[in-house]
């Protein structure tokens, strides 16, 4: 399983990456691509759109499930990547290049509660 120490996770299974603008960019995880198998269809939500944490903004879909993506932190829907839309099945080849979604945080020190890399393998073992 592939869980990069350089990210921040949501026990939802969400990755996140701060930018450099100060924006966090948001994926789902290795594991949940695996776990939901191959993808077939995502549903990205609208730039400009605010977000809650916790709150579903996104939906991708696989052969046996579908699923919400969850905002893992609250804040301003800034761009999303629509090329995930045209082919779903990149996010099963590399689940952390193929991010969902960038947000500009509400509280720009949210990030930091979130889980790093070696609480989200134990919660997913």
């Amino acid at each position: 399983m592939n869980v990069p120490n350089d990210l921040k996770y949501a026990d939802s299974h969400e990755w996140m990456r701060a930018e450099e603008d100060g924006t966090v960019t948001i994926g789902i995880t290795d594991h949940a691509q695996e776990a939901l198998g191959d993808l077939v269809f995502i549903e990205l939500p609208a730039i400009g759109r605010t977000l809650a944490a916790g709150e579903a903004c996104a939906v991708v879909e696989s052969v046996k499930a579908a699923s919400d993506v969850y905002a893992p932190l609250a804040g301003e829907v800034v761009a999303a990547n629509t090329a995930v839309t045209t082919a779903p099945e990149s996010l099963n080849a590399d689940a952390y290049t193929a991010w969902l979604f960038r947000i500009k945080p509400a509280d720009p020190n949210a990030l930091a509660s979130m889980l790093d890399a070696a609480a989200y393998e134990k919660l997913i073992a």
